[in-house]
């Protein structure tokens, strides 16, 4: 089995790299914001501790959490979002960490790809044949977030603030791909990769 890590910024084309490995490479794909939803509804892992730290005013009338009031309320609040990410972070790595050990056994020859914008500290990492990172000119970020999420350059702005530094980044990184360009030109890096 080979695991590759990917990381980036905001914007940066993560998902297009994925898709990328899963339809010319048949990797299978772990995301850690998908991991964090499923632990969040009614009785997962993560979610009765949600509730009792941020209240009721975050449910939803069926009883799921309300992903963008929460999203508000952390964003502005670098208190909140700590008390978010004690409780999640734990919950996300053990089972990121069990899904790693399952797809092992199932495919033990497979390729499995493990996206997150923290994927160093999570003790996952060290399982990683290759970490990768995705690099993106700020100019194309702002221009895809605007584009595919309709963000404002402020809130932008703020949310790159908010994520480690390129340098830190790269300083991690085994691979560096620049998906500043083309769809062909970030194939290529990739192809050289892993062929």
């Amino acid at each position: 089995m080979k695991i590759i890590g990917i990381t980036g910024g905001v914007g940066s084309g993560k998902s297009e790299i994925l898709n990328i490995l899963k339809n010319d490479y048949q990797a299978k794909v772990i995301q850690s914001d998908h991991v964090a939803h499923e632990l969040m509804v009614p009785g997962a892992k993560s979610y009765d501790a949600i509730v009792q730290a941020f209240g009721n005013e975050i449910l939803n009338e069926d009883q799921t959490i309300n992903r963008p009031i929460l999203g508000e309320i952390v964003f502005h609040d670098e208190t909140k979002l700590s008390l978010l990410n004690s409780i999640t972070h734990k919950n996300v790595d053990e089972e990121i960490l069990s899904r790693i050990d399952q797809f092992g056994k199932e495919e033990p020859e497979g390729l499995l790809v493990i996206e997150s914008a923290l994927l160093v500290g999570a003790g996952y990492e060290k399982r990683f044949d290759q970490l990768w990172y995705i690099y993106t000119r700020e100019e194309v970020r702002y221009e895809r977030l605007k584009a595919s999420r309709g963000y404002s350059d402020e809130k932008i702005k703020q949310m790159i603030e908010k994520q480690q530094k390129e340098e830190e980044f790269k300083s991690m990184a085994s691979n560096i791909i620049d998906n500043s360009g083309n769809l062909e030109d970030t194939k290529a890096q990739i192809i050289k990769i892993l062929g």
